[in-house]
């Protein structure tokens, strides 16, 4: 059994496993960035490592662009919000090294009652822009420097608050008549243009199944 290393902490089960490819990341993030470094643990085999909002991009750029690291591909980023009141709300960037084929997870705490904002990293991750968005649209975390930081599963108009939250409710804060009124007067073409509203580009890649019951519905001609 490998020696535990000194920068990562148990967390869970299999908290062995991958502890040593990770303890050299872990390391020179710590020397790196002193002040960005908050904690790491390893849970369930997988590294994750806590940062500052203040650090957070510089540590993910030096993740993506160190020679030594080379964490070039964004697998996942999305948020955590926890029932018990007194934890941090999580924005989380999952990342993969595929040359190394090695990953790690790094989370930035946020205070659920304070300012719900961190710094886009669409600059280092193109793949980054529809994700933050969800980000925004679910649980109002504000990517500052995001290119169209637009809602993306509600509408633009949709007034109701963040649905992931945890202090939004089951059912929604209006009722369904008031739903669904909303949503009947909702104007996505003052929000969206005609390209994002239509699947006309991409009706070649549909199903066959869908294209028949689009083309029978008069949708889209074959």
């Amino acid at each position: 059994m490998s020696e535990a290393h000194p920068d990562l902490v148990p967390g869970g089960a299999g908290a062995g496993d991958g502890a040593t490819d990770a303890a050299a990341t872990v390391t020179a993030l710590r020397a790196r960035f002193p002040d960005g470094f908050v904690r790491a643990v390893v849970m369930s085999g997988q590294t994750v490592v806590h940062v500052t909002k203040a650090s957070a991009h510089a540590i993910l750029e030096w993740l993506q662009q160190d020679p030594a690291q080379r964490f070039d591909y964004l697998t996942d980023l999305t948020c955590v919000e926890y029932r018990d009141p007194e934890r941090p709300l999580e924005v989380v960037y999952q990342l993969r090294s595929l040359s190394r084929k090695a990953d790690v997870r790094v989370k930035i705490p946020l205070d659920p009652q304070g300012p719900l904002d961190v710094q886009s990293v669409t600059d280092l991750w193109s793949g980054a822009n529809w994700l933050e968005r969800e980000a925004w649209d679910m649980f109002g975390v504000r990517f500052k420097d995001h290119p169209d930081l637009r809602r993306i599963l509600m509408w633009e108009s949709y007034a109701e608050g963040f649905p992931l939250r945890k202090s939004f409710p089951l059912r929604g804060h209006w009722s369904r008549a008031e739903q669904t009124r909303q949503a009947l007067d909702a104007n996505p073409e003052a929000y969206y243009s005609l390209e994002e509203l239509s699947i006309a580009e991409a009706y070649g890649e549909l199903p066959a199944d869908v294209r028949d019951r689009l083309a029978k519905a008069g949708k889209v001609l074959p």
